[in-house]
């Protein structure tokens, strides 16, 4: 390593970190975009050599098609390259497959640099929080996760967009969130790690029932309630994990939320209207939500919280009820003031 990272430090490039960004995909591309733009030096690593090679010609058309790459981006299919001499990690692989990611980097993680958390969800088989499974994999690496409201290709073009760094140790958070900001990328942070985890894995769960809703033209009310239910459900299983309410409230909850409902760009958004709308489902983008469902139920239901949505997706998913029949479901519950939580 040739800086410490906590003092932003780095003899070769003094106005920034040395950044690894492990996940060549939309996400992983734009937030290595991102970091560029904020004066670091990056370093991806992608799996498959055609992304390698894109990348290395200015584009990603795979992922992001008809968006320029910056040059200074370095594209590599060697995780130990990647990592080499890095001041931060930035995991973007997708949920479901970060266990094995952290497993192929143990052995080349330099010790004490953070690792910061970019996607979303519960792991399937365990019902851990990404988190934790960082703690367990790499117990000398700081974790945090970054948030919020954002799509990749408007991170990609440099449009408007803020998020939430979060980190149990607080200096952490308000220091990679600075490292992080630049021109049209504000960073906000958080010492509510787990509220921020949790707030960013169930959002994509209620982007599948706003999807669904709308594709089976249950009409507009439906999915405000929908959407509007859905946050009273995140409040309270938050609640139950220990998260703090205000951050549940802000950009990591209620602001992804409201972004990932609305708009056929979320992935989850759009695997509900395909769903809602009886079409194949096969070979459309992972929705980390569809994993995140059955774990979230079975969570949910193990430890006695309320959680209708969640489970109806689930079954959904599971095909054990038609999106019509959840919704008759839960417009009959027993009837209790709105704020009877």
């Amino acid at each position: 390593m040739t800086g410490d990272p906590r003092s932003g430090r780095d003899m070769n490039n003094p106005g920034g970190w040395r950044v690894a960004v492990l996940g060549g995909g939309a996400w992983g591309t734009a937030l290595a975009l991102a970091m560029l733009r904020a004066g670091h030096s990056v370093r991806l690593y992608a799996r498959d050599p055609e992304t390698v090679v894109a990348i290395g010609r200015g584009e990603n058309p795979r992922y992001l098609p008809g968006i320029a790459i910056a040059p200074g981006i370095e594209a590599t299919g060697d995780i130990k390259a990647a990592l080499a001499g890095a001041d931060c990690v930035l995991a973007v692989t997708p949920a479901q497959a970060l266990r094995a990611t952290l497993a192929a980097v143990k052995d080349h993680m330099p010790a004490g640099i953070p690792l910061v958390l970019c996607a979303k969800g519960i792991e399937r088989d365990t019902g851990a929080l990404l988190s934790a499974i960082v703690e367990e994999i790499l117990p000398r690496n700081p974790v945090a996760a970054l948030s919020g409201p954002s799509f990749a290709t408007d991170v990609a073009r440099g449009l408007p967009t803020a998020v939430v760094v979060a980190a149990g140790d607080e200096a952490l958070a308000t220091e990679l969130a600075a490292r992080f900001s630049a021109e049209n990328l504000r960073c906000y942070s958080s010492s509510d790690l787990i509220g921020v985890e949790i707030g960013g894995a169930l959002k994509n769960v209620f982007a599948i029932a706003a999807g669904a809703v709308t594709g089976a033209g249950l009409g507009a009310s439906a999915q405000a309630a929908m959407v509007t239910r859905g946050f009273v459900e995140l409040r309270r299983i938050g609640a139950a994990f220990g998260a703090r309410p205000e951050t549940l409230m802000g950009l990591s909850g209620l602001g992804d939320l409201l972004l990932t409902c609305s708009s056929a760009q979320s992935r989850n958004f759009a695997y509900g209207l395909a769903l809602g709308q009886g079409k194949a489902l096969a070979g459309l983008p992972l929705a980390e939500g569809v994993p995140t469902a059955a774990i979230a139920a079975r969570i949910t239901a193990e430890r006695g919280i309320d959680a209708p949505i969640i489970t109806a997706v689930a079954a959904i998913l599971d095909g054990a009820v038609t999106i019509r029949q959840a919704v008759t479901a839960l417009m009959t519950r027993p009837l209790k003031t709105e704020t009877d939580d």
